[in-house]
């Protein structure tokens, strides 16, 4: 068990799942802060949400914020500050040997990191999601809730995976896509898209 205290940044329903990760995965001491003036006081998990400002000190954090863009945002703030970003998986992820998660990841409850996957740094791979054989995932991306990358999908940085999507084996999806809830992908994605549906089309494209 760690002596010293792990810092939770996020106070919304995303921090209260990585909390409850943490606690079920060993880690002692949990300090939860927010940015946002109207949280602190709010209870997590029976943590009360300190504000967070320049003055607090950080070693080990653990950016709990779903939103990709702001996570890394702010990951790389107070890594540049010299914080460590922590790693946490819940004990009931499934992690093959020879998978690889990069710093400040999250796994989620019945999520799988199947043999020879990677996430990369400031990854989401919420509950019941499968990042199967081969599977890379760019930094700061979410794959949400019962997502599914088959073998040898690329995913890019930022990139948003729906819940209950799928992603066919093979399929690479470029930086920023999104990919809407039961969405089937059987073709590669552009960059900057939003792909929806069964066959996943795309309806947007970022400039």
């Amino acid at each position: 068990m760690p002596t010293d205290a792990l810092n939770l940044i996020g106070a919304g329903g995303h921090a209260a799942v990585v909390a409850d990760a943490a606690m079920l995965s060993g880690e002692g001491r949990l300090l939860v802060y927010s940015q946002d003036h109207a949280q602190a006081g709010h209870d997590v998990l029976g943590y009360v949400v300190q504000l967070l400002d320049d003055g607090v000190g950080l070693g080990r954090i653990h950016v709990a914020i779903g939103n990709n863009a702001v996570r890394s945002r702010l990951q790389r703030q107070f890594s540049g500050r010299g914080a460590v970003s922590t790693t946490i998986i819940h004990p009931q992820a499934i992690i093959a040997a020879t998978s690889a998660a990069g710093a400040g990841s999250f796994v989620a409850a019945g999520a799988v990191l199947a043999p020879r996957s990677r996430i990369e740094e400031g990854v989401i791979v919420n509950h019941r999601a499968i990042v199967d054989h081969d599977v890379s995932v760019g930094e700061f991306s979410h794959i949400a809730p019962g997502a599914v990358l088959g073998g040898g999908v690329k995913v890019g940085v930022g990139v948003l995976v729906g819940a209950g999507a799928t992603v066919l084996p093979g399929v690479t999806v470029g930086d920023g896509a999104t990919i809407g809830a039961g969405a089937t992908v059987l073709a590669d994605v552009s960059a900057g898209a939003t792909v929806v549906g069964v066959p996943a089309r795309e309806t947007r494209r970022d400039a």
